[in-house]
C-alpha cells in the first residue's frame, strides 16, 4: 500500500479537479480560512498560537494578568494586517521556468523569474511552491529574495524530485513582500501553472545483441544521415554550401551555369520494432517500471546506432514513429511511455494481427517481457514466423535472475535492482 497516495487521498489528483473543488462550496467556504493562514508569515502563526493560549489564560481576568499578554499581542497583530496592502509588489511580473521533461527520480529545477517594471524597489520578497502531488518532494527550503530594484530582473531557484510517470500540472507559484515585524505578508503575487513530464529514466544498456539486417525500403527514408551503403539516385538540385564536392554535377553546371548537385536517397535501412509488455497481472508496479526504464534504454541505445526504431507498440497499440539516423527525437518515444497505464492481459493472437502489416519492413523485434509463458512465447514465435528475428528481455524480481536463463537461446534476462542500480547493462 502506498502511504504518500493515502495522505493525498482527498486531493485531485488533475490540476481541473483542484479547480473545481475550489469552486465548490466546500471550496468557497475555506477560502476565506486559507487566506488568513497564507497572509501570516511563519512566524505570525507560532504569535498566533500564542494569542490562543494566552486568551484561554486570561479569561478570568479577576485572578490573573496574562490576558495584558493576550492585548499586546492583539495589537501587533492587527497592526501587521493593517500594514499587509502597503507592501503590495506593484509593478512586479513573476514567471516559472521549468524543463519540458524530467526523469522519473531526477531533481527538477523551478526558476522564478521576477522582473521589476515599477517605480519602486521591493525587499524581503518571499517565493512559496505550490502543494505537490502525493509523488513530489521539495528538496529545497522555502525560497527568498532580499530585494528587488527598480528595473532589476532577479531569479530564485526552487528544487525538487518527482516519483510517478506522466504529466504533471502543478498549481501557481506564489511570492509575498514581508511586511515589517515579520508577522504577515503583503498581498500575493501569484504566477501561472506549471506544467511538465515526468519520463521513465532510461536504463544504461552498453550493449544489446541483435540481428540489425538491413531491409530494402522503396523510396528510401527522407533526411536520414548517410552511412556509406550505396545510394539511390534521386535527382539533381542547386549547389547548397556543405556539399560534398563529388557530388557536382559538372554537364548541368556547364549548361545552366550555376553549381548543381547530384541527390542521392538511401534505399537499405535497418528498422528496428519494440514491443513493450503491460500486463500487470503478472507482476508488480516496480518490475513494471523497471520494465518501462528498460525499453527506454533499449529506444535510446539503438537510436545512437545506424537503426531505425519503426515501431514502438505498448501493449495492444501500435505506435509508429522513427527514431534514429538522425531522424526524430528519443524524446518522442519516452513521452509515449511516459503515459503508459498497465494494460489488459496479452493476447498473442490480436497483437500479432496488428502487428502482421509492419513486419515486411522490420529487420528484428525486441520484446521487453514481464514475464514468460506460452502466450508470449506464442507472440515470439508469430514475429519470426513472419521472417523477422525477435529478441527477448525478460524483466525479473531477483538479482540472481539477470543473463541467460529457461527460455528461448536468444532471451535475456534483467533483474529490476540491476535496472535500479543504473550501472551498465550489457545484453
Amino acid at each position: 500500500m502506498n502511504l504518500a497516495r493515502l495522505n493525498h487521498i482527498l486531493i485531485p489528483s488533475t490540476k481541473a479537479g483542484r479547480d473545481r473543488l475550489r469552486r465548490s462550496w466546500v471550496g468557497r467556504g475555506f477560502n476565506h480560512v486559507w487566506t488568513a493562514y497564507y497572509a501570516l508569515s511563519m512566524e505570525g502563526r507560532v504569535v498566533v498560537g500564542l494569542w490562543f493560549l494566552a486568551g484561554m489564560l486570561g479569561v478570568d481576568v479577576s485572578f490573573r494578568q496574562s490576558y495584558l499578554v493576550w492585548c499586546v499581542l492583539t495589537g501587533l497583530l492587527l497592526a501587521a494586517l493593517a500594514l499587509r496592502r502597503l507592501y503590495r509588489l506593484d509593478g512586479v511580473s513573476m514567471s516559472v521556468l521549468v524543463p519540458r521533461r524530467v526523469a522519473v527520480g531526477d531533481a527538477v529545477r523551478f526558476t522564478v523569474r521576477f522582473e521589476n517594471k515599477g517605480d519602486r524597489e521591493h525587499q524581503a520578497i518571499t517565493v512559496s511552491g505550490p502543494l505537490l502531488p502525493w509523488d513530489g518532494k521539495y528538496t529545497t527550503d522555502k525560497a527568498a529574495l532580499r530585494a528587488l530594484p527598480v528595473g532589476a530582473v532577479r531569479e530564485v531557484p526552487i528544487g525538487a524530485t518527482f516519483a510517478a510517470r506522466g504529466e504533471h500540472h502543478l498549481d501557481p507559484f506564489v511570492a509575498a513582500a514581508l511586511v515589517p515585524l515579520g508577522l504577515t505578508e503583503g498581498p500575493m503575487l501569484a504566477s501561472r501553472g506549471v506544467r511538465f513530464l515526468v519520463v521513465p529514466r532510461i536504463a544504461p544498456v552498453n550493449r544489446l545483441r541483435t540481428p540489425l539486417v538491413q531491409r530494402y525500403q522503396p523510396g528510401g527514408v527522407r533526411l536520414a544521415s548517410r552511412t556509406g551503403e550505396s545510394m539511390e539516385l534521386l535527382g539533381l538540385r542547386p549547389y547548397r554550401p556543405g556539399d560534398p564536392v563529388r557530388d557536382l554535377h559538372a554537364r548541368s553546371w556547364a549548361r545552366l551555369g550555376a553549381p548543381v548537385v547530384r541527390e542521392y536517397q538511401q534505399e537499405y535501412f535497418t528498422r528496428v520494432g519494440v514491443v513493450v509488455d503491460t500486463d500487470m497481472a503478472v507482476a508488480d508496479e516496480p518490475r513494471f517500471e523497471a520494465v518501462l526504464s528498460l525499453a527506454a534504454g533499449v529506444v535510446a541505445h539503438l537510436s545512437r546506432g545506424e537503426a531505425l526504431i519503426d515501431l514502438l507498440v505498448v501493449g495492444h497499440e501500435v505506435h509508429q514513429l522513427t527514431v534514429g539516423r538522425s531522424l526524430g527525437f528519443l524524446d518522442q518515444a519516452l513521452d509515449l511511455l511516459a503515459s503508459v497505464a498497465p494494460g489488459p492481459q496479452l493476447d498473442p493472437v490480436q497483437l500479432g494481427r496488428r502487428l502482421a502489416p509492419h513486419l515486411a519492413q522490420l529487420s528484428s523485434v525486441v520484446l521487453v517481457a514481464l514475464a514468460w509463458d506460452e502466450a508470449r512465447q506464442a507472440l515470439a514465435d508469430a514475429i519470426r514466423k513472419g521472417g523477422v528475428a525477435c529478441r527477448v528481455l525478460l524483466v525479473t524480481r531477483k538479482d540472481d535472475g539477470d543473463g541467460p536463463g529457461a527460455g528461448p537461446v536468444d532471451m535475456s534476462r534483467v533483474s529490476v535492482g540491476t535496472i535500479a542500480r543504473a550501472r551498465g547493462i550489457d545484453l
